[in-house]
Formats: structure tokens, sequence, C-alpha cells
């Protein structure tokens, strides 16, 4: 099978896709959002697309009910095969480390160092979901009723 070039498949999904969501924002703005899978920031956007672009980055949560995330790239090579697509890695160590690790498979590995920093917002954001509340007195409510 023949690859096709980035550009074209981009021009192909732009308009229109299952993932595209279109919203209105102030006045009569059109805000596109898209929720297909590796799309770090889920901006409709050739950088950011993750079904355009043949080396992608996503930071998830793994399953269960550990504190792990998932970083997961694209292998370019393997780009027919989508069984053997992504080289996930599974990091369980403190926020430091693991935002370290991000930066070097990202960033200093020449992979995708455009998306440096929002694989590392990703890995914030996701880090945070996964805590724990603490449990103790809850704050009260200082806004009249």
């Amino acid at each position: 099978m023949a690859t096709v070039p980035d550009s074209l498949i981009w021009e192909i999904v732009r308009k229109n896709n299952s993932f595209l969501v279109k919203q209105f924002g102030n006045g009569n703005a059109k805000v596109q959002f898209s929720k297909e899978p590796n799309n770090l920031y889920n901006v409709h956007s050739y950088k950011h697309s993750g079904l355009a672009n043949k080396k992608t980055v996503t930071v998830q949560p793994a399953g269960g009910k550990e504190m792990a995330v998932v970083l997961s790239t694209t292998k370019t090579k393997k780009q027919n095969k989508p069984a053997s697509l992504y080289h996930k890695s599974v990091m369980r160590k403190e926020f430091r480390k693991m935002a370290k690790a991000v930066k070097n498979q990202v960033g200093d590995n020449y992979y995708r160092p455009d998306l440096t920093k929002p694989a590392l917002a990703r890995l914030s954001a996701v880090y945070r979901s996964l805590q724990v509340a603490k449990s103790g007195v809850k704050k009260k409510n200082r806004q009249p009723n």
C-alpha cells in the first residue's frame, strides 16, 4: 500500500470528519474542536491532528486504580498495521520524573519537539485527575445564596 502525504489527508478530513465539534464562540465566530485520538489540545488544526500526522503523541491515564500514566507515540513505519502502530510506555513514578521522561521522549529525541509543551500540559492535567482528594473538613461556601 502506498503511503499518502499528510497534507492530502488533512485536506480530505479538514472540513468534515466524525471527530469534528463545531461550537459558536462570541458572536458569530465558530470555534472548532476535535475529539480525535492523539490530539493533545483537542483543537482542530493540522499541527495537532492525530489523523493527518504520521508522528503523534498521546498522554492518557492507565487503566485500573493505579497512579500510572501511559505515554504512547506512533511508529512511523507501521502505518498500515493498526495493531502494532503505537509504542506505549507506562510511567508509575513521581511527577517530576514523568515530566522529564515525556520531555526526553518527545522533544530531546527529535520526535516532535513542537508537541513538548502540549504533552507536558496534558501530563499535568492527567496527573491532577489521578490525585485522590484528601478527606477532611470541607470548605464552606462563603458566597451568599
